[in-house]
């Protein structure tokens, strides 16, 4: 897994969570900073991050 998306807020990554889920993206998320604090990175498989991108274009 690698990292896709880096969230400036809680508001984005929940978006674009949503957009992967519905295309059917798998993905996880990881803690960048402190604990507890901001939101986490959106990783996904290498192979995906074509797909990924694309989605997010749409939207």
């Amino acid at each position: 897994m690698v990292r896709f998306y880096d969230p400036k807020d809680e508001g984005e990554q929940v978006r674009v969570e949503r957009v992967l889920r519905k295309g059917g993206v798998e993905y996880f998320l990881r803690r960048s900073g402190e604990p507890g604090i901001g939101p986490l990175e959106i990783m996904v498989a290498e192979e995906d991050i074509p797909t990924a991108e694309e989605l997010l274009k749409r939207g």
